[in-house]
Parts: C-alpha cells; sequence; structure tokens
C-alpha cells in the first residue's frame, strides 16, 4: 500500500471518531448556515483539523484543499494536493441521517492519485490508488456488470445550492425515471461514487458539486473499472463541477441522454 494512503486512512479513521462521539448528542452541536441550504458544524470543523494534523504531521510540504479551511499552498509549491471533504453529508449528519462520510483524496499534479473515503455508520473503509484497483475494506471491488440503462440504478443529488440548473436537471431526472430501475438520492456525493465502484449502483450523475465532493469517488469509480466524465464528455469535472459516472455500457447512453437534455449556454 502506498504510504500517502496509509497516512490518508489514518486521517480518515480519526476524523470518523469525532463524528461517531458527537453523532451520539446531535442536540449539543452548534450549525452554522455557509449561505442557503449549506451548512457547517463544529464537528465538521473538529474532522477536518484532526485530518490536517495528521497529514501534515507526515507530508508537511503538501498543499490543501479543505471544504472548511480553503486553499493552503504546499512549501515550494508542492506538486501533491490533499483534497479533503472532512464530513460529506452535513445536512444527513445535522438530522440523525446515517448517510455521510469523511472523503480524503492526495492529487499529484492535478491528477487524483490516492483515495479514501470512510464511512463511520457502517466502518467501511474504500480506497483505491492510480493503477493499483479500488478496495472495499481491503477486498478488490469491481463495478457492476450492467450492460445497459433499462434496468440502472442511478445514484443522483438534487441541485441544492445552484438552482439556475434547476429545470435542466429536472428534464433529465423524468427521462431517466422512465428509463431505468430507479434513482437514489441519498445526500453524500462521495458515498455515491464509492457506491458505483462496488457495483450497488450502476451509475451517477450530478451538477454543481465541489473537488473535495467527488476527487476520491471519482478515482475509486475509475479504479473500479467505470468511466467517469463531466457533461462534454471530458476529464474536467473537478473544475466545472458537474460529473457522470458508470459501468463501461451504462455511461455511454446516459452521458447522451444527459447531452440531449442541456442548453446550448451549459458550461461543462
Amino acid at each position: 500500500m502506498h504510504p500517502a494512503l496509509n497516512i490518508a486512512i489514518k486521517a480518515a479513521r480519526r476524523a470518523g471518531q469525532i463524528i461517531n462521539r458527537a453523532s451520539n448528542d446531535l442536540d449539543q452541536i452548534k450549525v452554522a448556515s455557509k449561505q442557503p441550504n449549506d451548512f457547517v458544524t463544529e464537528v465538521d470543523k473538529a474532522a477536518e483539523a484532526a485530518i490536517i494534523e495528521t497529514l501534515q504531521e507526515a507530508y508537511p510540504s503538501y498543499g490543501i484543499l479543505a471544504e472548511e479551511s480553503g486553499q493552503t499552498a504546499g512549501q515550494g509549491d508542492s506538486e501533491f494536493q490533499w483534497i479533503i471533504d472532512p464530513l460529506d453529508g452535513t445536512t444527513n449528519f445535522i438530522h440523525g441521517l446515517p448517510q455521510y462520510a469523511v472523503s480524503i483524496a492526495l492529487a499529484k499534479g492535478g491528477v487524483v492519485d490516492q483515495a479514501v473515503i470512510f464511512d463511520p455508520n457502517r466502518n467501511e473503509l474504500f480506497t483505491a490508488s492510480k493503477g493499483g484497483g479500488a478496495f472495499l475494506n481491503e477486498r478488490r471491488i469491481r463495478v457492476s456488470k450492467r450492460l445497459k440503462l433499462q434496468g440502472a440504478l442511478l445514484g443522483t443529488g438534487f441541485p441544492y445550492r445552484m438552482f439556475d440548473q434547476i429545470d435542466t436537471y429536472l428534464a433529465i431526472f423524468k427521462e431517466l425515471a422512465q428509463k431505468t430501475a430507479g434513482m437514489r438520492r441519498p445526500g453524500a456525493a462521495s458515498l455515491d461514487l464509492a457506491y458505483v465502484a462496488c457495483g450497488r449502483y450502476d451509475g451517477f450523475w450530478e451538477f454543481g458539486l465541489a473537488p473535495w465532493d467527488m476527487a476520491a469517488g471519482a478515482l475509486l469509480v475509475s479504479e473500479a473499472g467505470g468511466l467517469v466524465s463531466d457533461m462534454r464528455g471530458e476529464a474536467n469535472y473537478l473544475e466545472t463541477g458537474n460529473l457522470i459516472a458508470g459501468t463501461p455500457k451504462v455511461f455511454a447512453p446516459l452521458l447522451n441522454l444527459v447531452q440531449e437534455k442541456l442548453p446550448d449556454n451549459f458550461r461543462g
């Protein structure tokens, strides 16, 4: 196992302990709103601080991009950058809905190289290294063998911050509702992508994600034999925030259907 992946696992488990302890006393947690429908708690901040402390102790020169504390340059502008979401699914967490995760990715020269997604509720640890495959609790995982959109189960996320694409989203949703086995929207994109990687979903699509929502999950999917792109079929999803993922056979018809519904002025 790559040494950096080991450190990321240690950091994710440490954050998971903080989250699990806090989940036992939700009434005591202070919640603030960053913008409408976008919440942060003291637990997000404590988990992020623990992650950053663990990572910096081992790799002090690496840069950091984290949801709550923003971007920190590495010493000597390192080509390595950690991309961190300390608690993906904060809204679920606040409500006591047990669907949230810690997501940590390491990018080298802008390309994600290592990935960890840890679900502290189920004690499920998803890991991937570029070129080394994807794993769930150290067992190799692969995307499903689903061959077409018909019969596929898809994950998605409703727009909750950026409502300028809501009509486009709903048009795609309506079409897919008639052409698949169904769609699920549990509320933590990192876990949705991990579920594509291990075959629980056959595909996933969402608009308006942040890099920390999808960096680790996208590597998991590709290392598990799936395909990932932005809405243009290109690899710019970390920049555009729009992402499609799926098994090789589901990905193409899903991408085509989404593209048919996009307005001419849609970017990425």
